[in-house]
């Protein structure tokens, strides 16, 4: 089995053309009968050895932690980044490896991460606040960690271009602005929800610039968009429904109904971009809506069955008409937002 990747790589070394590469591209597809439209290929596992050497990898890096940590607590943290880094050396650089090379790029940025922050903080924990630590200065150190760990993702990105770098650097440097709003204003940990959305909406349109770069989803961009729609997807979706005051116990008919209006807003988004990651997102908030209504209408026992059932009978709808929903929703926008989007034919 051949991956985009290893067309991609065909391609560099000039062992295929680019029109060869899009051609046994339309042929695979026409073979398989599965319209490209309809799927948001991701490569994670290419075979059961990736799982095999990422069970490996996680007993070498937890092994590793625990040793530098037997030293000091950033030591295990720095111990860890390194070995991390060592490993995606061979794994990521040399053999290609998806779920190794995502484990290895996330373990190294936490590692990071973590080791900064407890550096910056002068204490043996990065929890500082419980030594007495003014909640300004905590602010001010995660937002060092942070931009550190912002850092050493791109250094990460530079050398080994794993798509999933790009969300994990800016999560860092959404993580830096926010801990420097809160430093700079302590009150604006009360708006810090909407400081969230903002974000997220930001990430949104970050991701999307990534997907206009390749409208056909052939390159490594399209995975790169991927990631940075899962990551912002929740900051979008946990700030809007937190502040409808869904989670606050009380599930009414008119609460229900803004949230099953919000979940069909974000499916439309969904078809438009062609991308998944909102909805899952919204899911919980979806199901615990209308487990609670039904609850409260006296279907305690199978609340949530008939929720799952409603729930999971319109996604599975959605998805086996995933493309004739598509063209319909697409078609409505005006051209140039249809230019934009990915293609619908591809």
């Amino acid at each position: 089995m051949y991956s985009d990747a290893d067309i991609e790589a065909a391609v560099a070394a000039g062992v295929m053309t680019p029109e060869a590469a899009a051609a046994l591209r339309v042929h695979a597809g026409t073979v398989r009968a599965g319209p490209q439209v309809d799927e948001e290929n991701i490569r994670l596992v290419t075979s059961f050895n990736d799982i095999f050497v990422t069970i490996a990898s996680i007993l070498l890096l937890v092994a590793m932690a625990w040793i530098g940590a037997s030293v000091t607590m950033s030591g295990g943290a720095i111990a860890c980044a390194a070995t991390s880094w060592l490993l995606a050396e061979y794994f990521t650089r040399r053999r290609h490896m998806a779920l190794p090379s995502i484990v290895l790029l996330t373990v190294f940025v936490w590692s990071i991460f973590f080791a900064a922050t407890a550096l910056t903080m002068g204490v043996n924990s990065v929890w500082a606040v419980d030594y007495g630590v003014s909640s300004q200065r905590v602010a001010l150190n995660f937002a060092l960690a942070a931009a550190v760990a912002a850092g050493a993702a791109y250094l990460h990105w530079r050398r080994f271009y794993v798509p999933i770098t790009v969300a994990a650097g800016t999560a860092a440097l959404v993580g830096l602005l926010l801990m420097l709003v809160v430093a700079a204003v302590p009150g604006a940990r009360t708006i810090i929800l909407f400081l969230g959305l903002v974000a997220g909406l930001s990430v949104f349109a970050f991701a999307m610039w990534w997907d206009i770069s390749d409208r056909e989803r052939i390159t490594r961009r399209s995975d790169v968009a991927f990631w940075l729609h899962l990551f912002a997807a929740p900051m979008i979706v946990h700030p809007i429904f937190w502040l409808l005051g869904l989670l606050e116990g009380q599930a009414t008919a008119a609460r229900t109904f803004a949230v099953v209006l919000l979940y069909a807003l974000f499916g439309v988004v969904a078809l438009a971009v062609d991308r998944r990651a909102l909805l899952v997102s919204a899911l919980f908030y979806v199901l615990y809506a209308l487990s609670a209504l039904f609850r409260q209408y006296g279907a305690i026992q199978l609340n949530f069955a008939f929720t799952a059932a409603i729930i999971g009978s319109a996604l599975l709808l959605l998805s086996a008409f995933w493309h004739p929903a598509r063209t319909h929703i697409v078609g409505m926008l005006p051209a140039g937002w249809r230019a934009r989007l990915p293609a619908l034919n591809r």
